[in-house]
């Protein structure tokens, strides 16, 4: 059974920083791309950064470049997602997916979705 559980979501003012994490499991993970997608209230999920796992390709929506990162430890089959200079419009649930194969941005073509972890940001 595949589970993925996130944690490190909270309440940061504007211009500071977390960092989420994604615990994989079930999962032959060399088989599949991993990423973080959020959705705020009233708003449609969306894309937000992507990593291969027996690769180096990494993914970022424009809104997040250059502030957000994407990044994993195999050994422990996490995924992070460090999020720098946050501002008031980032914050969402953020959700971490697993997709098999091949990264897209197409939210309903990933395949496993974790619980979801709110990140609360301050003005």
């Amino acid at each position: 059974q595949v589970q993925l559980v996130e944690s490190g979501g909270g309440l940061v003012q504007a211009g500071g920083s977390l960092r989420l994490s994604c615990a994989a499991s079930g999962l032959a993970s060399s088989l599949y791309v991993m990423g973080w997608f959020r959705q705020a209230p009233g708003k449609e999920r969306s894309f937000v950064a992507a990593i291969t796992w027996g690769g180096d390709s990494t993914y970022a929506a424009d809104s997040v470049k250059g502030r957000f990162t994407i990044s994993r430890d195999n050994a422990k089959n996490t995924v992070y997602l460090q999020l720098n200079n946050l501002r008031p419009e980032d914050a969402s649930v953020y959700y971490c997916a697993a997709k098999k194969y091949t990264y897209s941005a197409d939210v309903p073509s990933w395949d496993y979705w974790g619980q979801g972890t709110q990140v609360t940001v301050s003005s």
